[in-house]
């Protein structure tokens, strides 16, 4: 899952409902009310995770199907995907961002909680004739004009399935399988508390296609160079547990540098999984990564198993997510950023009197 690094959100409550039947009727009228010549841009957010990609992809092959053919899909920064995604159908839509559309007629966004997470792609939503906005993030800040922000949404794909079906197209197994990486990578492989019956009913319609969940999930979970295996136990072999912070719930926390991925020829994106080995320690209800992005600047990933509400902490330091995954940009050295990070957590606990602690959420 990638981090919000550099997003500047508002609370972790500033949505409190899904879209209403006139705003999934302004969606399907944007998209039905194009010109036989009309430009769409679909832009998912800077650093692409599974979610945000398949969610993008699998709605621009279902655009295709419309019979929508001035389309790109694209994102911030450099052009460059984590090899887990190789595979994904539609890549042929993926354009850089300085050869994306300058003023498209309907520009849709996917995953991304603020505008600030379109990086320069957000000059967008003004060019654009129309701006729709997709995302599954309690924290979005509604920007665009018509907003598709469901809350209670385990993944921004729930949202774009929901819109192809309302436009009349069907699955087909490429569509299919866009959905069902981006469900799948932001329910943690169906494990975490977002994972609700209707998530296995969308999961159940995906895999009707044709699709093979254990070719997916080996592709997109299992697949690791072996440097990356080598940089992971170096990095996990510094990790710092500390009982006491968080009230006594516990902190485990770890940071990776850019000579650990030079030291071991990999790229970032290899260190977004890295948190999940991070995050089983038993001592600790918080987990958190810091990986560093420039001479003094880390992207920081944060996990709570419930007791915790990260995204407090996220927020106050200028980033956000949700409750139970979050993240920041943090500057100074790992210790700095950890010890800010720390200050914040006892009053980041959540009291839920008599109520089963909720475990897990993904997208940061």
């Amino acid at each position: 899952m990638t981090d919000p690094a550099g997003a500047v959100l508002t609370g972790p409550s500033s949505v409190g409902s899904g879209p209403t039947e006139a705003d999934w009727a302004a969606a399907v009228a944007a998209v039905r009310q194009l010109p036989a010549d009309g430009r769409v841009l679909l832009i998912c957010h800077v650093n692409p995770d599974g979610d945000a990609l398949g969610s993008m992809l699998g709605f621009g092959l279902g655009l295709r199907r419309l019979g929508v053919r001035r389309l790109q899909a694209t994102f911030p920064g450099p052009p460059e995907l984590p090899e887990p995604f190789h595979g994904l159908p539609g890549l042929d839509l993926l354009v850089p961002e300085a050869q994306a559309y300058p003023d498209p007629d309907l520009v849709i966004c996917f995953d991304a909680a603020s505008a600030s997470r379109l990086g320069a792609l957000a000059d967008r939503l003004a060019t654009a004739g129309t701006a729709l906005v997709l995302d599954h993030h309690a924290s979005n800040t509604r920007f665009g004009g018509i907003h598709l922000v469901e809350p209670t949404a385990a993944a921004t794909s729930v949202v774009a399935e929901e819109l192809l079906d309302r436009l009349g197209v069907p699955l087909d197994a490429g569509i299919a399988e866009c959905l069902y990486v981006a469900l799948s990578t932001d329910t943690g492989s169906f494990r975490f508390e977002a994972t609700t019956p209707a998530v296995h009913q969308m999961a159940a319609r995906l895999l009707a296609t044709g699709l093979r969940p254990g070719e997916i999930s080996r592709r997109i979970f299992d697949h690791r160079p072996f440097g990356a295996v080598r940089l992971f136990g170096e990095v996990l072999g510094r990790a710092r547990l500390e009982p006491a912070a968080a009230a006594g719930l516990g902190l485990v926390w770890t940071y990776a540098t850019l000579d650990d991925l030079d030291r071991h020829e990999q790229r970032p994106y290899v260190l977004e999984a890295l948190i999940d080995s991070v995050r089983c320690t038993a001592e600790a209800d918080v987990a958190c990564v810091v990986k560093q992005v420039t001479a003094g600047q880390w992207a920081v990933s944060m996990r709570s198993k419930g007791a915790v509400d990260v995204s407090r902490v996220a927020v106050a330091l200028g980033g956000g997510g949700h409750r139970f995954a979050a993240g920041f940009t943090g500057l100074g050295s790992a210790e700095e950023v950890v010890g800010r990070i720390r200050e914040l957590l006892d009053d980041a606990l959540i009291v839920e009197a008599g109520q089963e602690r909720p475990r897990g959420v993904s997208g940061f």
